[in-house]
């Protein structure tokens, strides 16, 4: 396992860069049907790790890469979003945030 930092965490783009980063086995073909979902939700979980674990990058990490993990873990037994919650991830015609918007670096893409 090679050392990570939040630095490469934060040039990520592809959900599948996720999984390689963390070294996590995965479904390509459940992620590609998942992906917006896989990937909205692990954006709303992390936001937790970076409020509270950003003075301690290796424990972040570890949060980030276990928060992964719960979410494909969800998904792969079965989660599905309703129609609802899908509707409330839009607001005003855009998505309401998304991974290349950190919490450390605000909404950079215009999200």
């Amino acid at each position: 396992m090679s050392i990570k930092s939040l630095d490469e965490f934060h040039d990520l783009t592809d959900a599948e860069d996720y999984f390689e980063f963390f070294e996590i086995e995965y479904d390509s073909s459940l992620v590609n049907v998942k992906r917006f979902h896989i990937l909205k939700e692990y954006g709303t979980l992390i936001k937790t790790g970076f409020e509270n674990l950003i003075n301690d990058e290796n424990r972040l990490l570890d949060f980030l890469k276990f928060s992964l993990l719960k979410v494909y873990g969800d998904f792969k037994n079965g989660y599905a979003p309703s129609a609802a919650d899908v509707w409330d991830m839009f607001k005003d015609g855009k998505l309401s945030g998304c991974l290349s918007c950190t919490p450390t670096q605000g909404n950079s893409c215009g999200c």
